[in-house]
């Protein structure tokens, strides 16, 4: 069920979501969350899907926040989504113009969840210090997606980082970690002395895997990132040298690896690409600060710091 409520205003939308629940016998109990969405200046509906997938593992309320300032007129349109059209959540998609969007978290504040966590989410460009936004300081977790924008965006994540940060280029390196993990289980495979990233030059997530590595094993880890006519982007490969010799992690397509480790053959593993929708719910389940992305962060920060001219 959708219905659109053009000039509107905070109260009129929550009476009548109530009364679209009522009217359709959806039940109001169960929700976990509230999900604010800040998109551009248009609405992705790849995204809106991501966020109706992932309420069938955490059912919540989502809200769709567009902000044009620029516009002459002040006006707040707005778009209620309940039902098969908005999975185990309410949907509700608000478009504010003009003098509108200088009151953006008083606009969100009417509309939560009561006594549930709120999580921002920025899938297109985010502020500079996403904790200092107004949508920011009423989030417990606030995550962003650096690959989505300029490739200096990351930068500016580190540097601005306050806990209850996250970024979709940590969430996309989950199964990369676990493989990883795995390798440093075999029996036989020696101390780690040495580590090396590689990945593409536009790759957040090449940068955030050897901090993880250094950080873990702390042990020597260069990041090296190649400018070529790959197609593969992101990381490509990850080598941990040892006595015993090097095992190495290398993406040879969109969804296949292979893992070569000493004395034993070559094995092809299924590594696919992380999904929007995959990457969502796994942030969704914590609503807490992700104490692990924060060393990371303060690694990396270490780094940044250190490379800045004085």
């Amino acid at each position: 069920m959708i219905e659109q409520l053009p000039n509107t205003n905070v109260s009129k939308i929550a009476n009548r979501l109530v009364s679209m629940r009522l009217e359709g016998g959806v039940s109001a109990l169960g929700r976990v969350l509230t999900l604010v969405i800040a998109a551009p200046d248009s609405i992705d509906e790849a995204v809106v899907e991501a966020a109706n997938h992932a309420s069938s593992e955490h059912p919540m309320r989502v809200i769709v926040l567009v902000a044009r300032p620029d516009e002459p007129t002040p006006r707040l349109d707005a778009e209620i989504r309940v039902g098969a059209d908005a999975g185990a959540s309410d949907v509700i998609v608000l478009r504010a113009y003009g003098e509108v969007c200088s009151g953006l978290e008083s606009l969100v504040n009417g509309l939560l969840l009561p006594d549930a966590p709120v999580v921002v989410w920025w899938p297109g460009k985010a502020p500079e210090r996403p904790g200092a936004h107004p949508l920011g300081r009423i989030a417990q977790r606030r995550i962003t997606d650096s690959a989505a924008v300029q490739a200096d965006a990351f930068t500016e994540r580190v540097l601005a980082y306050t806990p209850g940060d996250t970024d979709l280029a940590w969430t996309r390196l989950t199964r990369w970690r676990e493989y990883l993990a795995a390798i440093l289980d075999q029996p036989g495979f020696g101390p780690v002395l040495e580590a090396e990233v590689v990945g593409g030059p536009e790759s957040p997530s090449t940068r955030i895997l050897a901090a993880w590595l250094e950080l873990s094993l702390e042990v020597p880890t260069s990041c090296r990132l190649e400018r070529d006519d790959s197609p593969l982007g992101g990381v490509r490969s990850v080598t941990l040298r040892s006595a015993s010799g090097e095992a190495q992690l290398e993406r040879v397509a969109p969804d296949r690896a292979i893992l070569r480790q000493p004395g034993q053959p070559e094995h092809e593993i299924v590594l696919p690409r992380r999904t929007l929708r995959e990457c969502l719910a796994e942030e969704l389940r914590i609503l807490d600060e992700d104490e692990m992305y924060g060393r990371v962060v303060a690694q990396l920060e270490s780094h940044t710091r250190t490379e800045q001219p004085a």
